[in-house]
């Protein structure tokens, strides 16, 4: 069984090399050092991981026009050679998958029983964008009686991608492989505080034979890169996953380019447990929806609704469980819940602890720091909070779990959509038509009825309200990063009105 000496002893392998030669940014398929440098430090003891590349707009710019000169003959390769480069960048993650791993969870905090499977997750999603390459353009007839139409799709463009500090490699995969696949080139800007992964997927797809400029990385800033990208005239379009904050100052800077947006943002997700569902099934999708992934999650049910009638039964196993929950190094196998990304974000989160007591909510579990090294949170779970209370309307983005207690059906929906987002609802019933009916009526852009979040890779993600704008996956994914054109052919001599005859 692998331990956490031998994943320390592994990483230290990995990490080796980037202690003296940095994060690099890399551009038109080389290399790219800095000016200035910044640190990216893991969140486990605030130790040095490596000195990163800080790319700023002058070094964006060169991104963007590498990202121009490669489009035309990306865009122009046949769909089975796109298809083939990219499953030969899908072989390679599984070839690295241990690598990527264990270099996100030093940098990120995540756990090694999540992460383990994110980077095959990464892999799955090349695979998948890659088998709809060759039909990525095709389109539909659409005759009438005078005219017989034809709809096509052609890549927009260079996109500019940036993507976010939680399970960085799957998400920036997420948004990479359906643009390659599409024949856009891309220009990439992860987040700062997880720069490690994000430099091995570019090392990933040259070494599979992407040709230079087609995928370019730029570390940086979002005042910087980030926003020397989202400005610059030769980008097409923005994929953005991040903060609801963030994605309005995106599309503002995106504006006077008239750039096409597509945000994956914040939520503040609701799960509604009814008195007639499997309260242990529920129970375990509670918590693992909040406290999996370090609660660092978009899709997290960050707020549970239970109906009155079964509360203080279902609180009482909720507190036993979180208590139970084991926080503890991110290597460590056995590790449930590793530290926060970031001082920043750590500080935030106990923060929110401070306003759920000054709300007047109850903490029933956690609440504090573990340890005095590190971002350690103790799992935490305030009950009797009501609607209006900070705790149940801000994200949080952490191990943290305010609860509500409902009447019926009614009241359940006016508190689940009370709130600025509407990403996701979970709802456990037993009753088919109850399920019908809430489901309906959920302000979300996804909804599972008696699970957690399963993704099928063909269906739409994304969300409504605050919580975003497009969606991703399978066709979807296409529909952003492509333009439609439609082709009318005359059917015969059809009359024509003349003017000035």
């Amino acid at each position: 069984m692998t331990t956490l000496a031998t994943h320390l002893a592994r990483l230290d392998t990995h990490l080796a090399r980037f202690r003296d030669s940095g994060i690099l940014n890399l551009i038109d398929g080389q290399d790219v050092a800095a000016a200035n440098w910044f640190e990216t430090r893991s969140p486990v003891d605030d130790s040095l991981i490596a000195k990163v590349a800080l790319g700023d707009a002058a070094t964006i710019d060169a991104a963007a026009k590498a990202a121009k000169a490669a489009f035309p003959a990306w865009a122009a390769m046949p769909g089975d050679q796109r298809k083939a480069i990219l499953h030969r960048i899908a072989d390679l993650i599984e070839a690295r998958a241990e690598e990527i791993a264990l270099c996100e969870c030093w940098d990120t905090g995540q756990a090694w029983r999540f992460m383990s499977k994110a980077a095959l997750r990464g892999a799955e999603n090349f695979r998948f964008f890659a088998d709809l390459a060759p039909g990525a353009r095709d389109g539909q007839s659409l005759p009438t009686p005078t005219h017989w139409n034809v709809t096509s799709r052609h890549p927009i463009g260079p996109v500019g991608v940036i993507t976010p500090w939680n399970t960085p490699f799957m998400l920036s995969t997420w948004k990479i492989a359906p643009a390659l696949a599409a024949g856009c080139t891309v220009v990439h800007k992860p987040a700062e505080f997880s720069p490690l992964s994000a430099r091995l997927l570019a090392e990933i797809c040259h070494e599979a034979g992407l040709p230079p400029g087609v995928l370019n990385l730029v570390n940086g800033m979002g005042e910087g890169a980030g926003r020397a990208l989202t400005e610059h005239p030769d980008i097409k379009a923005i994929a953005f996953v991040g903060e609801t904050k963030t994605g309005s100052m995106i599309m503002r800077q995106g504006s006077e380019t008239l750039k096409r947006v597509h945000f994956e943002l914040g939520g503040k997700n609701p799960v509604i447990v009814f008195e007639d569902a499997d309260l242990e099934r529920a129970l375990d999708a509670v918590i693992f929806m909040i406290y999996s992934l370090n609660g660092e999650r978009c899709t997290s049910s960050s707020r549970l609704l239970v109906q009155e009638s079964v509360a203080d039964r279902f609180h009482d196993m909720l507190v036993k469980r979180v208590n139970n929950i084991k926080v503890g190094h991110p290597l460590d196998p056995a590790t449930e819940v590793g530290p926060l990304i970031h001082k920043t974000h750590f500080d935030k989160v106990m923060g929110y602890v401070a306003i759920g007591h000054e709300d007047g909510a109850a903490l029933a579990a956690g609440g504090s720091r573990v340890g005095d090294q590190g971002w350690f949170v103790r799992p935490t779970l305030f009950t009797g909070a009501t609607p209006a209370m900070r705790i149940a309307q801000e994200e949080v983005f952490g191990p943290f779990l305010t609860t509500l207690t409902f009447a019926d059906e009614e009241e359940a929906l006016r508190i689940a959509n009370g709130v600025a987002y509407g990403l996701t609802g979970y709802v456990w019933t037993n009753d088919l038509t109850r399920a019908l009916r809430v489901s309906d009526r959920l302000e979300a852009g996804m909804i599972w009825v008696n699970s957690e979040n399963v993704r099928h890779l063909p269906t739409p993600f994304g969300g409504v309200k605050a919580s975003g704008i497009g969606r991703d996956g399978g066709d979807w994914s296409f529909e952003f990063y492509m333009e439609t054109k439609n082709t009318a052919f005359a059917l015969g001599h059809h009359k024509i009105q003349r003017l000035g005859a």
